[in-house]
């Protein structure tokens, strides 16, 4: 369901031209994309966890795993922070908004979250590969706070450095985001008519749920000292925005999104279309040709 629903977003976008120059839409196919990712490099190894045993990962292969995870998951954070400000100039800069939201500007913010995000999970990834560890199997669950705990090394140095950039990384997207949430609020609660208040709310719901859902779950993780880790408490918050997010981002947007609502309906039109013109007995004949050609148009 993850997979597929967010490979749907994605060939929605691209496939219609209408979404993919709207920059929230621009947005959200790289949302969906890293939603992917993250989804690819942790669930399956989870899933082998649960029906397998002994539940556990190497050392080796915990790295790998967090290479990539903290890459795609930071990526999401700095994604949802552009996707916040797309939200605050259509609603507070509208007369900005071409100038500001142009596609060179939203490519541009897309790869530097791309690259900022990655070498972040490169820089522990490193910082993590040279500690020692008592244990070269990590049992059940790969995280950073684990990795830490199973270490003989000193780890003084790394905690500092996951605290401070988590503050960094983590806090500080969801308080640009949260900051843009509070001048919408501020501007849309001066909108006299209630239809545009409304409307207005209606655009940000599908987003705020989302924030919501995946800084709630990730801030509770890493935004703390190591020593009070609990593993029980993370492993069930970790699957929060590992698996849940991923999966219930398709039906968040696809179903509060009428762009997206109208470009499905459309390519289900075109296939029947198609299939109803191939299956037909004279499909070569030039007065079915225009007849489906109208139909794509239409």
């Amino acid at each position: 369901m993850t997979l597929l629903g967010n490979l749907l977003i994605i060939l929605l976008i691209r496939h219609d031209v209408h979404l993919y120059c709207s920059p929230m839409n621009f947005f959200l196919s790289h949302l969906s994309l890293a939603h992917i990712g993250s989804h690819s490099f942790t669930v399956p190894k989870m899933l082998q966890n649960l029906l397998t045993h002994p539940k556990h990962i190497s050392y080796g292969g915990c790295l790998a795993q967090m290479l990539f995870f903290l890459g795609f998951g930071n990526t999401e954070s700095f994604l949802l922070t552009s996707m916040a400000f797309d939200h605050y100039v259509a609603i507070c800069l509208p007369l900005c908004y071409t100038l500001l939201m142009s596609q060179r500007h939203c490519l541009l913010l897309a790869m530097g979250c791309w690259l900022l995000d990655f070498l972040h999970s490169l820089l522990y990834t490193l910082m993590m590969a040279f500690l020692s560890c008592a244990s070269r199997e990590i049992p059940h669950f790969c995280d950073l706070h684990l990795l830490i705990k199973f270490s003989c090394s000193d780890t003084s140095a790394i905690q500092m450095t996951t605290l401070t950039k988590g503050n960094v990384t983590m806090v500080g997207p969801f308080t640009i985001t949260l900051l843009s949430y509070i001048l919408i609020f501020c501007r849309v609660i001066k909108i006299p008519s209630a239809a545009g208040k409304r409307k207005a709310f209606s655009t940000c719901s599908a987003h705020l749920a989302t924030v919501i859902l995946f800084f709630g779950t990730v801030i509770a993780v890493y935004v703390r000292p190591s020593s009070t880790y609990s593993g029980a408490k993370v492993r069930v918050m970790s699957v929060a925005y590992t698996a849940v997010t991923p999966m219930l981002n398709p039906f968040i947007y696809t179903l509060r999104n009428i762009m997206m609502q109208q470009s499905l309906r459309k390519c289900i039109r075109v296939k029947s279309a198609c299939r109803e013109t191939l299956t037909s007995p004279g499909f070569f004949n030039f007065s079915q040709v225009i007849l489906m050609v109208k139909r794509l148009i239409l």
